[in-house]
């Protein structure tokens, strides 16, 4: 295919132009713009809900993965007007991010050579207040050279042991591989609490884990503190922070995809942080391995009361 082509793509009442359709966005593998646009095409009904109403910033790589990529926060101009908008304010200023509410929205993106969308863990409608926590778990130092799957080892662990800390504070959580090096831990809250307090949260239950098992998890931020431990990453809790959406595509030789799994799932000795790329992720999901999680998510006041009780 010729990469100066055009390809139209329906989705929905809107016809997306996908330009340049056999642009190689993925040299080492070959995959391309269209590969991508089909991908999200195939994957939007179960991407969308983890998406509407979410700010994002957009990781674009207009000359392919091995080439220079930017993190889009600001909505360009020439965006249609039919893309959703929300504009928040930040630190000196405003920016406008954009929603993907979709599936042309989500395929225009692709066109736009958005490989990875980050999300924001509030929604538009109260964009102050998120409704869920993201503990990011990436492998320790010590594992450096190793396999995917040995390297993986320590984060499977973590995620173990956050599971388990959650369960006993009453608090449905779920589990993705981020398509990168780990995992992300992911806690739905009723949207109440504000960053604030939810990020406070999430730092006293990392903290809490950390002085249970203080040879493998740590909460230090500077890395010659942590040594050869696992650092339990809470920073995406805070206000316009964001994190990797799940099902979305990770600008990496291979294009591996970030994939919800089961807890079960998590046991799997294959298993390591780029186990599906865009040829086989639509297959997992499908699988809704988060059928189990609860339609609304919990408030943190009572999680918070049994976290402290546990301190004594």
């Amino acid at each position: 295919m010729n990469s100066g082509e055009e390809r139209t793509v329906r989705a929905g009442r809107r016809t997306i132009t996908v330009h340049r359709p056999g642009k190689v966005l993925f040299p080492d593998d070959g995959w391309t713009k269209a590969d991508l646009v089909d991908y999200y095409r195939c994957v939007a009904p179960f991407m969308l809900p983890h998406l509407r109403g979410r700010p994002l910033m957009l990781e674009r790589c207009p000359d392919g993965v091995a080439g220079q990529r930017f993190m889009q926060k600001d909505t360009p101009d020439h965006y249609p007007d039919w893309i959703r908008r929300v504009t928040v304010p930040k630190e000196g200023g405003k920016v406008t991010h954009t929603v993907c509410d979709s599936t042309a929205a989500l395929l225009f993106l692709a066109d736009q050579a958005c490989v990875t969308l980050h999300r924001w863990q509030s929604r538009d409608r109260d964009v102050d207040r998120p409704d869920r926590l993201v503990f990011d778990l990436d492998p320790p130092p010590a594992t450096a050279g190793r396999s995917p799957q040995d390297e993986f080892e320590p984060v499977r662990e973590a995620a173990r042991l956050l599971r388990g800390l959650f369960d006993d504070l009453r608090l449905p959580s779920a589990v993705m591989t981020t398509g990168s090096r780990g995992l992300h831990v992911i806690v739905p809250l009723d949207g109440r609490a504000g960053f604030e307090e939810a990020h406070g949260f999430s730092k006293e239950a990392a903290e809490a884990l950390a002085r249970a098992h203080p040879a493998k998890l740590t909460t230090a931020m500077r890395k010659k503190d942590r040594g050869d431990r696992l650092y339990l990453d809470v920073q995406r809790n805070a206000y316009a922070q964001t994190s990797v959406a799940p099902c979305t595509v990770r600008a990496r030789p291979g294009a591996p995809v970030a994939v919800p799994i089961s807890w079960d799932q998590l046991e799997d000795p294959a298993l390591h942080a780029r186990h599906w790329t865009i040829e086989d992720a639509v297959q997992q999901v499908r699988g809704r391995p988060w059928a189990g999680l609860p339609s609304r998510g919990r408030a943190l006041g009572p999680a918070r009361r049994r976290l402290r009780d546990r301190r004594g």
